[in-house]
C-alpha cells in the first residue's frame, strides 16, 4: 500500500511540475558570457506586463525594480538593491539611468549592463510585471507590511498609517513603489520592495500552501502569470531560484545597496541621477563575489 502511495505521489508531482512547465512565460535575455563563480540571479520589476506571451513589449517600458540575487560558492547569500537612477555605463549608449538600458534594448541589455557593473554573469533572469504583484498578494489572501511613518503619496496612491498591516494587493503594489513622500527616496522604496518580496516569498513558500492543493494550484498560476525568466529556466530552474531568494531574504543574507556617493548628482540631459562610488564591479555586491566579502 505504501508503494502505491507513494507512486501516486510521485505520478501527482510529475503532472504539476508539467503543468509549471506549460505556464511558464519565457524571454531572451542572458547575454552567454563566460560563467563566474557562484550563482547569479537579476530580478527585475517591470512597468508593463505587455509581451508576456511572445511580443516583448518593451518599448518604452522602466523598471522600478533592479535586485542581484548572489549565491556565492560557499559563504552567506546577497540581495542587492539597485537604485533605478543609477548613472551608468549602458553598452552601445551613452552613459545614462540604468533604468533606461531595459527601455532601450529590453532585458538583454539591462542583463549586459548589470554584468559590466557587477563583474558577474547572470545565470537567471526574473522579471516580475508590477501589476502582477497585485495577483500574487491577492492570492496568498495578503500580507504583513511595516513602515514607521504615516503615508498620503499623491504618485502611487498609497495610504498608510505607521505600524504593520495586511495589505492587499493594490495596497503592497503602491507600498513597494512610493518614494517621494519618503525622505530616503530610491533608497527606501528599495527596502520596502525587499520586504514585500520577503512577505510574498514566505507565503508562497510556507507549508499551508505548499502542502495545500486547493491553495498551490492559483498561488502557484497567479504567480507564474506575474512573471517571465530567460529562456533556460524551467521547473528545476524556479525551484533553485525560490530556494536562493529565501536564503536571500533571511537573517544571514548580505542586502543593502552598492556603495553611493550622491543621491541627486544632476546630469545635463539626463536629469537627477544617484551616483554610485566608484569602485571595483565587486563593490556592488559589497565586495561578495564568490564567496568573497
Amino acid at each position: 500500500m505504501a508503494l502505491v502511495i507513494l507512486a501516486i505521489l510521485v505520478a501527482l508531482f510529475l503532472v504539476f511540475m508539467v503543468w509549471v512547465n506549460g505556464q511558464i512565460n519565457h524571454v531572451d535575455a542572458l547575454s552567454g558570457a563566460d560563467n563566474t563563480p557562484g550563482t547569479t540571479t537579476l530580478i527585475v520589476g517591470s512597468d508593463s506586463r505587455e509581451g508576456w506571451d511572445g511580443d516583448d513589449g518593451t518599448e518604452g517600458a522602466r523598471t522600478d525594480t533592479i535586485m542581484v540575487l548572489h549565491k556565492p560558492e560557499s559563504g552567506p547569500v546577497a540581495l542587492i538593491s539597485i537604485p533605478r537612477d543609477s548613472y551608468v555605463s549602458i553598452p552601445g549608449h551613452d552613459k545614462n539611468k540604468i533604468n533606461a538600458a531595459f527601455a532601450f534594448g529590453g532585458p538583454q541589455l539591462l542583463v549586459e549592463t548589470v554584468e559590466e557593473l557587477t563583474g558577474l554573469t547572470m545565470d537567471h533572469y526574473m522579471e516580475i510585471g508590477l501589476s502582477g504583484v497585485e495577483d500574487m498578494v491577492d492570492a496568498v489572501g495578503g500580507v504583513e507590511l511595516c513602515y514607521d511613518e504615516d503615508v498620503s503619496d499623491e504618485k502611487s496612491h498609497l495610504e498608510w498609517e505607521a505600524g504593520c498591516h495586511v495589505a492587499d494587493g493594490e495596497t503592497a503594489l503602491a507600498f513597494s513603489r512610493m518614494r517621494y513622500s519618503d525622505p530616503l527616496g530610491d533608497i527606501g522604496r528599495a527596502e520596502r520592495q525587499r520586504q514585500v518580496v520577503a512577505a510574498v516569498a514566505e507565503e508562497i513558500l510556507s507549508p499551508s500552501t505548499v502542502l495545500n492543493p486547493t491553495r498551490l494550484l492559483p498561488v502557484t498560476e497567479a504567480t507564474l502569470g506575474a512573471f517571465r525568466v530567460d529562456e533556460n529556466t524551467g521547473f528545476t530552474g524556479l525551484a533553485s531560484i525560490a530556494l536562493d531568494l529565501r536564503a536571500g531574504l533571511g537573517g544571514e543574507a548580505v542586502t543593502g545597496t552598492p556603495p553611493i556617493t550622491s543621491l541627486g548628482y544632476s546630469v545635463d540631459g539626463v536629469g537627477s541621477t544617484v551616483l554610485l562610488t566608484e569602485e571595483e564591479p565587486s563593490a556592488v555586491l559589497g565586495g561578495h563575489r564568490g564567496g568573497q566579502l
